[in-house]
């Protein structure tokens, strides 16, 4: 099993080409969160009144009592931010966050929402938080919110995010719904893969940087030109990586209550001019992302190292530093995470434990490689991988006098330094290889004790990215 459950890798410079439609540079998501109605309220069976993301700095919960002046705030975006919005939006391509029993209590907001053919992804059961929650409380509450959604909708959702989610909230998730994306994470620009109720579960991250909720927290927005400007620099910035080659998606969140107010729809309204004025843009919901996203860039095969048990793990890479396998039980024995699943994260977490080895066991190390050209290899007694290495440079067909060159050399050289001569020879020809063993004669011990083991490191690297192929 994984032993460190954060990606902290992520694609790195390695990006998945999205291939938007009809080669668009950018793709722009708009969320409408719809919570008015599922939040926190005592009229809702809940233990106090709303506190969260409103004009009320500061709000506090008020246990046992309803909030006149919150339930108020909340209620403008049910009667007039949405339909403000609503008026914004209503030919472009928008995903509807909807808490299952605000919904519920939106009978005319559902219906504009299905006129418009906006998506509606569920966000919910309640707009509560969740992470105190017990995991088959949590659970019945995803249940319960996919069932309420299918019958207030018409057909059950197709994405998932709850936002003031728990640690198991994906896992659960992904267990309950046949969710096509899952939306809570914020950690990447693009769509991407992940385990989780036992499944291959593609992740739409969303965000909070692009997000009206700016305007209900301290550190935030205090006018609309601040968001408009955000927005638009946001997308100016993801509009040239995509010009450039890399294109990813742009997530803008908003709220019924907060962008619905005046001037904030402006600031809005001048924002997405802005994105439309651009060619090459495509404006799509988050589930036609998704569907875009499983066609063009499915969930990848392989292996796995962070989810391999210890047996497994040794036995695939014990021999990627030559005949020492305590390297890959070391490696194993540590931390692993899903970072260490390609060659160059492999690589790391294997030489850390080369690296912190005593001298004598660094030795072994080198002493556990061949020589190159000599009588293992006359002999056919060579492992697979330096088999294969060595002929890839043409050391196994040599001259008569190229075979007795280096037999002088490998003995010239291990009689001086008490290691074979070792080199990554896939970096290498016959002539840089004797070149090589001219110039590091010349070594003092400790020099070329240090160069043999950068060596051996570039040879692991060398056999992780053909084993891997990453």
């Amino acid at each position: 099993m994984q032993r460190y459950p954060r990606d902290m890798a992520g694609y790195g410079p390695d990006l998945p080409q999205a291939n938007w439609p009809g080669g668009a540079k950018i793709a722009v998501q708009i969320v409408l969160n719809y919570e008015e109605g599922g939040e926190n309220n005592v009229l809702h069976g809940d233990a106090a009144s709303e506190a969260f993301l409103s004009e009320i700095t500061g709000a506090q919960p008020w246990p046992g009592q309803r909030h006149w002046n919150m339930e108020t705030i909340y209620e403008y975006g049910s009667r007039a931010g949405f339909w403000r919005v609503h008026a914004l939006l209503k030919d472009t391509p928008v995903t509807v966050y909807g808490v299952a029993t605000a919904l519920a209590r939106a009978p005319r907001q559902v219906k504009a929402m299905k006129e418009a053919g906006w998506e509606i992804a569920s966000h919910g059961l309640k707009w509560v938080e969740h992470k105190d929650m017990p995991p088959e409380k949590e659970r019945a509450q995803i249940r319960e919110a996919i069932r309420l959604h299918t019958e207030v909708v018409g057909e059950p959702p197709r994405g998932w995010y709850t936002g003031r989610c728990s640690m198991n909230t994906v896992e659960l998730a992904a267990t309950e719904g046949d969710f096509a994306y899952i939306a809570d994470s914020y950690a990447d620009d693009l769509p991407y893969w992940v385990q989780a109720g036992g499944k291959d579960q593609l992740i739409v991250p969303y965000t909070m940087d692009c997000n009206d909720m700016r305007f209900a927290i301290q550190a935030g927005f205090t006018d609309g030109a601040q968001f408009e400007g955000y927005l638009k620099d946001s997308f100016d910035m993801l509009y040239a990586e995509g010009a450039a080659g890399a294109p990813k998606m742009l997530s803008i969140g908003l709220h019924c209550r907060l962008v619905g107010r005046p001037g904030r729809a402006m600031a809005l309204k001048r924002a997405l001019d802005h994105m439309r004025a651009h060619d090459g843009v495509w404006f799509a919901t988050r589930a036609q992302i998704a569907d875009h996203w499983t066609r063009e860039n499915p969930p990848a095969t392989g292996l796995r190292p962070s989810q391999m048990d210890r047996e497994t793990f040794v036995a695939e890479f014990g021999g990627i530093f030559e005949h020492s396998p305590w390297i890959a039980e070391g490696a194993y024995d540590r931390e692993l995470g899903t970072h260490h699943d390609d060659a160059i994260g492999l690589h790391n977490a294997l030489a850390r434990v080369f690296r912190s080895a005593s001298e004598q066991q660094r030795l072994g190390v080198l002493t556990a490689h061949p020589d190159l050209a000599g009588k293992l290899a006359a002999a056919g007694r060579l492992t697979a991988e330096s088999t294969a290495e060595q002929a890839g440079a043409g050391l196994d067909m040599l001259t008569d006098d190229e075979r007795e060159t280096f037999t002088r050399l490998n003995t010239e050289y291990t009689e001086r330094f008490g290691f074979p001569f070792i080199i990554a020879v896939r970096d290498n020809t016959k002539a840089t290889i004797l070149a090589a063993f001219e110039r590091r004669l010349r070594n003092d011990r400790i020099t070329e004790f240090a160069e043999a083991c950068r060596q051996v490191e570039r040879i692991a690297e060398l056999r992780l990215i053909e084993k891997l192929g990453r």
